[in-house]
């Protein structure tokens, strides 16, 4: 029988997979070759970084999103005061419903490439700002 905090994996060929989660925040040290690297770690695909930690967010490309893909962000709104969506290699505006639905929850939200995502999340984030970013990998 798996223990209470192994029930939320999948098992797969006698290995356990659980969402990928830094629980904390941190600058992020690298992006690039479809993935990132923070806090001395690297993980390959896109990335979800919030209050409550560093998420796995399963987006491959901007055309993908939704208003259903920034779910745990309008979950976590109340710490939140700006939201950098990074949508690749080039921009991709917010649909203006969605930007409705993010000032509804009190969060201002930026589209601009990963790159520009990135650097302007760490920025934010070393003034000790209420900031959160949505990230696409980038190749």
């Amino acid at each position: 029988m798996a223990s209470p905090g192994r029930r939320r994996g999948a098992a797969t060929g006698g290995t356990l997979l659980r969402p990928a989660h830094f629980p904390g925040r941190a600058p992020l040290e690298a992006y690039g070759n479809g993935g990132f690297r923070f806090a001395g770690m690297s993980h390959r695909g896109s990335l979800l970084c919030l209050p409550s930690g560093i998420y796995a967010w399963r987006v491959d490309d901007a055309a993908q999103l939704s208003l259903d893909s920034f779910s745990r962000v309008l979950a976590e709104a109340a710490d939140i005061e700006v939201l950098l969506v990074g949508t690749g290699g080039g921009l991709a505006p917010l649909r203006p419903e969605w930007r409705q639905a993010f000032r509804d929850h009190g969060i201002s939200a930026d589209a601009m490439s990963t790159g520009a995502a990135v650097r302007t999340f760490n920025v934010l984030l070393a003034e000790g700002r209420a900031v959160a970013a949505a990230l696409v990998a980038v190749e």
